[in-house]
């Protein structure tokens, strides 16, 4: 039977929709997800592998295999590309415990220092990004030449970026927000118990007014880039600097780039408002 090119036009704009729509799932519902059908699927094509080979799999090959089919999923949906490892691992790290009679006990602990430190990490989809010491020198270059300026990093981590600036600029004010509690602890005890001046806030920076910064550094992901920039640009004051390392806004050309040349190859990226 032969199938018309407007119902496979129809088929393809379909599946399409159906993508669009599962994207819209949270991360982690969505890797769950993932995993659920890679399962499902091993019974599809385990009896396909045994009519090649005759041989029986052991439950730590099932669950490699299950993690390649996991991996081909996301890629298939366009999911976050720092979830790939994280899915192939997911199966063969639970066979993996089964084998080592890891308690249970170490599990939890994993769990909840991975949930202190990444926090928002599987809402957002921007996990931690430590700026490097390159970066600082440059970000420090491209502060206003007067003092009284104010200075913003969003999702400022352990603080190293803005104990540095207000050494090296101590003209400016500078102000951090973390929404991961181990991270924000660890720099608010930073801010407040080594002399540094500089603070630090625990929240959502999709909650703070723009307008009072006149320099915002970013170190996020690919995923906010697009609605940042919009919230930066209704929001932040003519002459201002908006700064994201590594991760451009799409089709929004900068008004300076900064090669880092540091052990992630980064690129800081500027546009003045």
């Amino acid at each position: 039977m032969e199938v018309s090119p407007s119902t496979s036009k129809f088929e393809s704009n379909v599946t399409m929709l159906l993508i669009a729509r599962i994207r819209k799932l949270p991360p982690a519902i969505l890797a769950l997800f993932i995993q659920l059908i890679a399962f499902c699927s091993l019974f599809l094509v385990i009896p396909v592998f045994h009519q090649v080979v005759a041989v029986d799999f052991s439950p730590m090959q099932l669950a490699v295999i299950q993690g390649v089919l996991a991996v081909a999923f996301s890629l298939a949906i366009r999911f976050a590309t720092w979830w790939y490892v994280i899915q192939f691992l997911f199966a063969p790290t639970l066979i993996s415990a089964q084998y080592l009679h890891i308690p249970s006990g170490w599990f939890l602990l994993a769990f909840l220092s991975l949930a202190m430190i990444y926090w928002n990490t599987f809402r957002t989809q921007v996990p931690l990004y430590l700026s490097s010491r390159k970066a600082w020198v440059a970000i420090s270059e491209l502060l206003p030449a007067e003092p009284g300026f104010s200075f913003i990093d969003l999702g400022s981590g352990l603080g190293g970026l803005l104990a540095y600036l207000s050494k090296v600029r101590p003209g400016g004010k500078y102000h951090g927000i973390e929404s991961a509690p181990l991270p924000f602890i660890f720099s608010w005890l930073k801010a407040n118990y080594k002399g540094s001046a500089f603070q630090v806030a625990w929240g959502d920076f999709w909650k703070l007014d723009f307008a009072n910064y006149d320099v915002v550094y970013a170190y996020l992901s690919p995923v906010p880039m697009v609605e940042l920039w919009q919230k930066a640009r209704s929001e932040m004051r003519p002459g201002s600097l908006f700064i994201s390392n590594t991760f451009v806004v799409p089709g929004v050309n900068p008004t300076q780039v900064v090669p880092l040349n540091d052990l992630n190859d980064s690129t800081l990226y500027i546009w003045k408002m």
